[in-house]
């Protein structure tokens, strides 16, 4: 029998979701109208040998009250329980990411050097665009060197709105 996970999709005035766990941990957490969707998808699936199918559950439910509360701009960390499915180096790199705290940013060669490797800024991008934990794994706060906004899963506009959202709290 094969293994499921549940998903549900979570539209929000910011942006529209899809939302997935397993076996009691959030392993997805992504723009339902993101370009790489599929592949997203098809590695969280083959990484846990598992199979989408559309139903709630505690985590998820947990899951859409935290992000409420975070884009009301009453939360600032998430404390459910995650499920990365990745490779080691992207979750190495998501491992990073996830220390970049709210209301701050990091530069894709700030992540590299993180990581003890300046040359892998590329790879780290890669990483960063797979991250299948958007806002919880905060893929947003990366900039560029020179601090422009490059590349987002959930488009430039919601980066920008996410970064500015987190700088007007708690002031």
């Amino acid at each position: 029998m094969m293994n499921q996970i549940n998903i549900q999709y979570f539209k929000h005035p910011y942006a529209e979701f899809i939302l997935g766990s397993y076996d009691g941990k959030l392993c997805l957490c992504d723009f339902r109208y993101r370009k790489m969707r599929a592949s997203v998808d098809n590695r969280i699936q083959r990484g846990l040998n598992a199979t989408f199918v559309e139903q709630n559950d505690a985590v998820l439910t947990n899951t859409k009250t935290q992000l409420e509360a975070y884009f009301l701009g009453e939360r600032s960390v998430f404390d459910m329980p995650l499920l990365l499915v990745g490779t080691d180096f992207q979750k190495v790199v998501w491992d990073k990411l996830a220390n970049v705290k709210y209301g701050e940013t990091a530069t894709y060669l700030g992540l590299a050097e993180s990581i003890g490797n300046e040359s892998a800024v590329r790879a780290v991008g890669c990483a960063n665009g797979a991250n299948g934990l958007a806002i919880i794994i905060p893929c947003h706060r990366i900039i560029g060197s020179k601090g422009e906004l490059v590349g987002y899963g959930g488009g430039l506009s919601l980066k920008k709105r996410l970064l500015e959202l987190e700088q007007n709290l708690f002031i």
